[in-house]
């Protein structure tokens, strides 16, 4: 049997699962990490429990697997990808916290671009609008309030990388410094165009290009792990940001196929095969994973408290004792009974790009409950999530393209039945489960695999792709037009 090991380094924890050649799941292991808030809008972690977290899965999962790691053919890393780190090149040390995604403290330096005219040029090139979000500015803002650190930067004594890098760096000792094309393009410094990290960028930012990755495709040999983390020496072989490798693992090859991955975020993509689409409905476009030198795109809408606010429900409002909790508590009330949940605790991102938005509940009555409350915040992950829908399918008019038949779904809420008969009603189109709902990780396990020769081609891969559920729209499309423009109005309310 041919095994391959997949690191999913994620927002909420660090995972190792290992494959077999079929893409079936032979073990897992996962640990959780700390979540840092030093103040409002701003969320860190720390990158030597990233690294030390996704060391101890990966050992429990080969254990797990009763394999050693000479059995594992490749390994394939997959990430939360604007996730920021700088570190010292000599010794190894992060300067600072790793900048993650979902942080804000940027938005400053966002304004100054946009005042200054850049927003066009940017979009131009790397197909992002200009926000917090992506991770330019991250390492702009590192470089500013670490003291020493631009000095040090211009000396090529640090390097920055997406948690993909630092993972790599660690992994092989040092050896290797990279990243590959689907991580890149969300820095806001990378042609999608060329494939290159962007001059004219970079210095607008004032970043060093000497601290910055080699970019390779997602499919590549990058390099190997040292002996000493796992006891023998696997070839890293494919490496793509957690939503392009969903969008590979659910075998959306082809333009027009599109994937929704419900995490702590949502993200939805489209591929759009190897043309570019720049959207005009606030989504962003972005490089796909690639398996050789021929770009690939996809355009996509991210959502930034997807099932989060699950979390929140749990934490916050201690209205579950644990994540599990929530389906039962929201089916027990026929609905949400007007009430309406916007999770915009870091402000709305796409397709609204409202920076200073925040959370409300809104439609409250006497007779609303904590259920009435579940319900909402659940349903909240589908409003949002057909929103994005609703912008591509504007785009694809615009275009004069076909619309989207389905939706393939994967991620951790996508196990969530009522949530997902609930999203197929609001978008008219059927909702696609896979067996294998693990798709982040199963993506990068795939381009491992093309890599070290385990598949011939993505034709195979498609062939291993399984249906566990499709859901079909239960309602009338007036429905579906009704609740979505409540959603829009409790929408229009969160910006103060």
């Amino acid at each position: 049997m041919t095994y391959i090991l997949a690191l999913d380094q994620g927002t909420s924890s660090s995972r190792s699962i290992v494959f077999n050649s079929k893409g079936q799941i032979v073990s897992l292991a996962q640990r959780e990490i700390t979540q840092i808030y030093p103040q409002p809008g701003w969320v860190e972690h720390d990158p030597l429990q990233i690294w030390q977290t996704q060391l101890d899965t990966a050992r429990e999962a080969l254990n797990k697997a009763g394999i050693t790691a000479s059995q594992v053919s490749a390994l394939g890393i997959t990430n939360q990808r604007e996730t920021s780190v700088v570190w010292n090149k000599t010794t190894g040390q992060p300067i600072h916290n790793a900048i993650v995604w979902q942080d804000r403290r940027a938005e400053p330096a966002c304004v100054a671009l946009r005042e200054q005219g850049w927003a066009d040029r940017i979009q131009a090139k790397t197909g992002l609008l200009v926000d917090a979000y992506f991770s330019g500015t991250k390492l702009q803002w590192i470089l500013d309030h670490v003291d020493g650190a631009r000095a040090q930067a211009e000396r090529g004594e640090l390097l920055f990388g997406t948690v993909d890098s630092w993972l790599m760096w660690q992994l092989s000792g040092g050896a290797v410094h990279a990243t590959d094309v689907s991580n890149a393009s969300r820095t806001m410094l990378f042609n999608i165009h060329s494939n290159q990290w962007d001059e004219e960028l970079l210095a607008a930012l004032h970043i060093p290009a000497r601290m910055m990755p080699q970019v390779h495709a997602s499919s590549a040999a990058f390099g190997h792990v040292k002996v000493d983390w796992l006891g023998h020496s696997i070839p890293i072989g494919g490496v793509a940001g957690d939503q392009q490798s969903a969008l590979f693992g659910q075998a959306c090859f082809g333009a027009g196929m599109v994937k929704n991955t419900y995490g702590t975020g949502c993200f939805m993509l489209m591929h759009t095969g190897d043309q570019g689409m720049l959207s005009h409905n606030g989504l962003i476009s972005t490089s796909a994973a690639q398996v050789n030198s021929l770009p690939q795109f996809a355009i996509e809408g991210s959502v930034f408290v997807g099932g989060a606010v699950v979390q929140w429900l749990r934490d916050g409002l201690h209205a579950i004792q644990s994540s599990s909790e929530v389906q039962a508590l929201a089916e027990s009330v026929p609905d949400s009974g007007g009430v309406m949940v916007v999770p915009a605790f870091t402000g709305l991102g796409a397709p609204y790009w409202k920076p200073d938005a925040r959370g409300s509940i809104t439609g409250l009555t006497r007779g609303s409950t904590v259920a009435h409350i579940a319900r909402a915040a659940l349903e909240s992950i589908a409003f949002q999530s057909a929103a994005l829908l609703q912008a591509m399918s504007r785009d694809l008019s615009s275009a004069g393209q076909a619309q989207v038949r389905e939706l393939r779904v994967d991620g951790g809420a996508c196990v969530n039945d009522l949530l997902m008969q609930f999203q197929a009603d609001l978008l008219g189109i059927e909702v696609v489960r896979p067996e294998v709902v693990e798709t982040t990780a199963l993506g990068a396990a795939y381009l491992a695999g093309l890599s070290c020769g385990i598949y011939a081609n993505t034709h195979e891969l498609s062939q291993l792709w399984r249906v566990e559920r499709r859901f079909s729209p239960q309602r009338q499309p007036a429905y579906a037009s009704e609740l979505m423009a409540m959603w829009e109005h409790a929408v229009k309310q969160t910006v103060l």
